[in-house]
């Protein structure tokens, strides 16, 4: 289950474009019996993912892949917040015995140092506190570059969303390796 906000619901590509459903397609390709959710929200926050969990847990999520807090830090939510909310997640998860993956946010310069220094060592910090692995910035080698990215500056091209996908298998492997695969119910995630 990939837990996120507009880069991962893949925001102005196509539904097959988007890193989770490449990550899903690539896992197909391997004969891995992984089932992929995108449960990628445009314009959620920390808070949001709180919200849902409750809907994500009415099935079986054996590793969740958390991206959310870009639009936290956009909005200038306090880091003690944001990371408050992904710690309810990373408990929820821990207490439903599901593996997690998080991905770290950087912000641009325009937020300040202060700020932008705060709010990235939110995740290398829970990533250590709870033991999970950590992709450290989930736009590495995307973000600002005009190529990769749609005429907002924010939100990958099809082509930028494949190297996101690279990076998220590169972190992502491993776990659902280390994951025992169960026969699920039909239409439960993996």
């Amino acid at each position: 289950m990939f837990l996120g906000d507009s880069l991962t619901a893949g925001l102005g590509l196509a539904k097959e474009q988007a890193f989770p459903a490449l990550i899903d397609a690539r896992l197909r390709a391997e004969g891995r019996p992984w089932k992929v959710v995108n449960a990628g929200v445009s314009g959620d926050t920390t808070a949001g993912g709180v919200a849902r969990l409750d809907w994500i847990y009415q099935q079986k999520v054996d590793v969740l892949f958390v991206c959310l807090g870009a639009n936290d830090g956009l909005r200038g939510i306090p880091v003690a917040e944001t990371e408050r909310n992904l710690r309810i997640i990373l408990e929820r998860a821990r207490k439903e015995g599901t593996r997690v993956v998080l991905a770290g946010v950087q912000l641009p310069e325009n937020y300040g140092t202060d700020y932008r220094t705060a709010f990235a060592g939110i995740f290398p910090r829970l990533a250590k506190a709870y033991r999970v692995p950590l992709l450290p910035f989930l736009l590495e080698g995307v973000a600002m570059n005009p190529r990769l990215n749609q005429p907002d500056g924010i939100h990958p091209t099809a082509e930028g969303a494949r190297i996101v996908a690279d990076h998220v298998w590169m972190a992502l492997d491993q776990t659902l390796r280390a994951t025992p695969e169960r026969q699920a119910p039909e239409g439960a995630a993996r």
